[in-house]
């Protein structure tokens, strides 16, 4: 092939007021012959640029994704074209009824191989990672949807990547919601919550669930329950607690039926045991707290982490756990005897890794000196019911 050439795209011409913008598909391996990234720095003349460095674990995700099964980028990148760039239309036929504001034709795009990449027609304005992730991919080919316009300058290539990334993300609690009904690879953030995410939505509308319409999220609006609490104690418990027990650690996935049932059940004796609490919202009470969520998941772990939750005996470590908790807790008044020194009013523990590692901490005292013996209280209550 040339070191010089034209590349001839199919495209649409979209006109808006006195602009153009113009869309196609191109195979994304061949981005790196005319597009370049406009990096942004400082120099004696000022800021230069605009984009930020590449993102090597972000690149590195998408790639993952796009060397499975069944990949797919629908989400156009978007990118700025010189004058060097044209547009030749096709010829149509203009009826009373056609449209005037979309034109079919053939973008032409200058290809020179040897020159700088400053001086390359287009600059990449969204999309640089997905475009790193394609360029690095074991793959021949991946055609991609990308947008361009003709700038007038780096001045408007800036304007138009600050208005591209300036757009409002979906909540988090939207994301969580949709997680579970997802299928294909996900990115790892995202596939290490589908299950937590799964378990949060069935706690939330179980009907023998304590959490039932409780969780606050997109769909549930009236819950009063943070969803990332929830998540955070369901996660903690997967990954190092009592759920482990349930998985498959050679896929991650698990008996969802049977840990479901073993966090109604733990939940439930705890919603028994303090009904009033419960059903205040964490302003009113530390319980449904993120600070009281994810102290009592842990509790879960420590004293069910070996027992299944048909068991007989669960109900009865729970409740017998729960009753030596009892005189210690200050879910909605009084205080928080911490330890020595450290002693907080009610709704002075907060939802901070050090205040649930304290009230953990405290709870977990509580349990191993219920008579001043120093035994651990539920080991004594295992072996009684074992």
């Amino acid at each position: 092939m040339a070191d010089r050439y034209q590349l001839r795209l199919p495209a649409l011409r979209l006109t808006q007021g006195q602009h153009h913008i113009y869309m196609f598909g191109v195979d994304g391996k061949r981005l790196d012959d005319f597009t370049t990234v406009s990096r942004a720095r400082r120099d004696d003349d000022g800021l230069q640029g605009y984009q930020r460095p590449e993102v090597v674990a972000h690149i590195r995700a998408i790639r993952r994704y796009l060397e499975s099964d069944g990949a797919m980028l629908p989400n156009a990148i978007v990118l700025a074209f010189t004058d060097q760039v044209s547009f030749d239309a096709a010829k149509t036929d203009v009826g009373d009824d056609a449209v005037t504001y979309s034109q079919p034709g053939e973008l032409v795009i200058p290809v020179d191989e040897t020159c700088a990449d400053a001086d390359k027609p287009a600059w990449l304005v969204d999309g640089q990672q997905r475009t790193a992730a394609i360029r690095d991919a074991d793959l021949p080919e991946f055609p991609i949807a990308a947008v361009g316009f003709i700038a007038a300058g780096e001045d408007e290539q800036r304007s138009q990547f600050i208005l591209v990334n300036s757009t409002k993300p979906l909540p988090k609690g939207l994301i969580y919601e949709l997680l579970p009904e997802t299928t294909g690879e996900l990115p790892a953030r995202y596939a290490r919550r589908r299950l937590p995410a799964s378990l949060m939505t069935r706690l939330n509308t179980a009907t023998n669930s304590p959490f039932r319409r409780a969780i606050s999220t997109p769909t549930t609006p009236g819950g009063y329950i943070k969803d990332n609490s929830v998540l955070k104690m369901i996660e903690n418990s997967l990954y190092e607690g009592a759920l482990y027990q349930y998985r498959d650690p050679r896929t991650g996935e698990g008996d969802e039926d049977s840990m479901v049932h073993h966090l109604v059940t733990f939940w439930s004796r705890v919603y028994e045991k303090w009904p009033a609490a419960w059903e205040l919202p964490p302003r009113k009470s530390r319980l449904t707290h993120g600070v009281g969520i994810q102290a009592l998941g842990y509790i879960m772990d420590l004293l069910t982490a070996e027992i299944d939750s048909s068991q007989s005996s669960f109900v009865d470590v729970v409740d017998d756990s729960l009753e030596l908790l009892a005189p210690f807790v200050a879910w909605t008044d009084g205080f928080w005897r911490i330890s020595p020194g450290d002693e907080r009013r009610w709704n002075g523990l907060q939802n901070t890794p050090n205040d649930v590692r304290k009230l953990t901490n405290l709870f977990i005292q509580v349990l191993r000196q219920p008579d001043g013996t120093g035994q651990l209280a539920i080991d004594t209550i295992s072996e009684q019911s074992s």
